[in-house]
């Protein structure tokens, strides 16, 4: 309830210059006026500041009072909670990452993908498969298998014949590895280069991506045709029909198109023929898209028509006939439009990683990284050799490894032994190796360097980077206060149930129902039963689960249900106030549903009346949350008076 009352105080930086101006003090502990002004800014709505007195006076007191709050879980040591530590270095090293990157290598990434958007290619390919998780020797035969057709092709042999005959892509192998046309980030950034850098008509290289191995032969390039809107009306003609089902289908998609010639409606004809019901329902009209979006078939058509409102041929795919409309077409968008787009895009492609592997690389070199190979070699060797069967069977710790002190590598004169290899080895992999011994060992050993050089980012950053600085110990000043928070005011207004009585007592004159009745509702599954319950509720013995054994059964399960409670007069306007009488049952009301409902007041209250804890609980939490904060903000008020420097807060006012 009263957490949701923080606000973006929440997101402030305690950091302050040693020869900046004092805006103010909260007890002896000065805070700065630059520091102000990045907060206050960095917190305005919609990021317009308004400099007026009573909008920096109204921040002065609600800023000062968090630098209060934050003083407080310092001098508690918040901080060092394990749970407090671990949330900050999860949120570090997600934070750190947006750091890994050359950031001019990004922006080449960024406009390359634009400039190849430009264009779309038309390839097609042959794969042979292998697993990103084989061995060295068990990529050999898939090679030379791609190697061996690269050569056909290039002595004549076609290239569509010896996709059909090798192709691991069952999806395309029967039409000569026909992928249609292609356009950025579409594929991976491996496979997208090949085919934007190999010219038309030509076979490229074998190459591998995490699928396999491939050749391709681009086979046509066009300027990009951007995206399309269509409606469609789809006659179903899939290979589960019988030939006289296709022969029908054929039949009414002609007949459709013919009486669209005529000027039939085109959504009325969605209605009465379409068979996609993921459109019939708003004209047929499918979502925006690109090329490689569809099957080839249905892409070429819709891509064909010229002019809004211009109507397809009954178009044959695996799904049948569809019969398209023009609704828009969309060009490619401008860099500038789409340049936040794509970089976010990026950051999810393959070709992140090439930015990052520079950064990475340059990392090394200005911290003067050198590997001792032969060490690395060595013990790489032994992690091959861990047992595949036996007691100890894919398993290791890092004392397995005896005399493990030679170092891997060397950074900023720090060695790295192989001991440290191992140790996080065993923390990543938790001591189990299930797969390609001599993968798993790169990429661990890959991995630690990187963890290594993040290391050393983290720490630069913090001493050279102001924004990381200030995010970082915002984050730091948001939790503990979270944590404080919910000791003084949240959790201990939930908990203190003495506190919380004592609060609803002096209070419970604000907790008040409306006139009404305390008493039971029953509701009947149908007249009947209703007209028999009104003859027993109220009588000796019957009471709840006397009832309810009396009129429900197995046969008839629902055939009453009761509630009970306090229930306002208001909420019952279908019955006349003097039907509802103390101790008597009213008469039976039909409900929107069927049901009956009966009325049986224990309780008559003509006036207000008075909430209980358990039925105002909810109220009274929140209420007393606030009695709480307020209580305890007056506290660290009256502990830390604020002094401000009325010289410096004059010069900040612009009104």
């Amino acid at each position: 309830m009263r957490k949701l009352t923080l606000t973006c105080l929440l997101l402030t930086s305690i950091t302050s210059s040693l020869y900046s101006q004092t805006l103010f003090h909260f007890g002896k502990f000065p805070v700065d006026k630059k520091e102000f002004i990045r907060v206050y800014e960095k917190n305005a709505i919609n990021q317009k500041p308004e400099y007026t007195r009573e909008a920096l006076t109204e921040y002065l007191d609600l800023y000062a009072l968090f630098r209060m709050k934050v003083k407080v879980a310092e001098d508690r040591h918040l901080d060092t909670m394990h749970s407090i530590q671990s949330e900050l270095d999860n949120y570090r090293s997600q934070l750190v990452k947006n750091y890994l990157t050359d950031e001019e290598v990004q922006n080449k990434l960024i406009r390359e993908a634009y400039e190849r958007m430009k264009f779309n290619v038309h390839v097609a390919h042959i794969m042979i498969q292998s697993s990103p998780l084989a061995q060295a020797k068990d990529t050999v035969a898939p090679y030379k298998l791609i190697d061996s057709i690269y050569n056909a092709i290039q002595k004549g042999a076609d290239f569509g014949k010896m996709a059909a005959l090798y192709s691991a892509d069952a999806g395309n192998k029967d039409n000569g590895g026909d992928l249609g046309y292609l356009t950025a980030l579409q594929t991976v950034y491996s496979f997208e280069s090949v085919a934007y850098n190999t010219p038309v008509g030509k076979v490229s290289k074998p190459f591998k991506t995490i699928h396999g191995y491939h050749i391709l032969k681009v086979l046509d390039k066009r300027p990009a045709v951007g995206e399309v809107k269509v409606a469609q009306i789809l006659i179903e003609a899939t290979a589960t029909k019988t030939p006289q089902q296709l022969e029908e289908a054929k039949k009414t998609a002609n007949l459709v198109y013919e009486e669209l010639k005529k000027g039939a409606n085109f959504e009325e004809m969605v209605k009465k023929y379409s068979e996609d019901r993921f459109t019939n329902e708003n004209g047929g009209e499918m979502e925006r898209f690109g090329v490689g979006n569809m099957v080839p078939e249905f892409e070429n058509a819709a891509f064909a028509l010229k002019f809004r409102g211009d109507i397809s041929k009954p178009v044959k795919t695996s799904y049948g006939y569809h019969i398209l409309k023009l609704v828009e077409k969309y060009p490619v968008p401008s860099y500038d439009s789409m340049k936040d787009k794509l970089k976010a895009k990026i950051e999810r492609d393959s070709r992140s990683e090439v930015a990052r592997d520079i950064f990475y690389n340059d990392l090394k070199e200005k911290n003067g990284f050198r590997e001792y190979a032969e060490n690395v070699k060595a013990l790489k060797e032994w992690f091959k050799a861990i047992p595949d069967t036996g007691a100890k069977a894919h398993t290791f710790t890092q004392s397995d490894y005896k005399g493990a002190d030679k170092p891997v590598f060397i950074i900023k004169k720090i060695e790295y032994k192989q001991s440290d290899l191992l140790t996080y080895a065993e923390k990543v992999t938790q001591g189990r190796v299930m797969g390609p011994k001599d993968l798993i060992f790169s990429n661990v050993y890959d991995n630690f360097v990187k963890t290594v050089l993040n290391d050393i980012v983290e720490q630069n950053l913090m001493d050279e980077n102001e924004d990381f600085r200030n995010l970082m110990e915002e984050y730091r000043a948001g939790i503990m206060l979270f944590e404080l928070m919910d000791r003084n005011v949240w959790g201990k207004a939930s908990k203190d149930t003495a506190g919380l009585k004592a609060f609803h007592e002096q209070n419970k004159n604000k907790y008040l129902w409306n006139p009404g009745f305390r008493g039971v509702i029953y509701t009947f599954k149908n007249e009947n039963l209703a007209k028999q319950g009104m003859k027993q509720i109220g009588k000796k013995g019957m009471n709840d689960e006397a009832m309810l054994k009396k009129f429900n059964s197995d046969d008839m399960p629902d055939g009453l249900s009761i509630e009970r409670g306090f229930y306002e007069f208001a909420k019952f306007d279908r019955f006349a106030k003097d039907q509802i009488v103390q101790g008597k049952a009213s008469e039976a009301k039909k409900n929107d549903d069927g049901t009956y409902s009966v009325l049986f007041a224990e309780e008559v209250h003509n006036e207000k009346y008075p909430k209980t804890l358990d039925e105002a609980r909810g109220y009274v939490i929140a209420d007393y949350q606030d009695y709480l904060e307020k209580k305890w903000n007056k506290e660290l008020r009256d502990m830390y008076p604020v002094k401000v420097n009325k010289e410096e807060f004059e010069k900040l006012i612009k009104e």
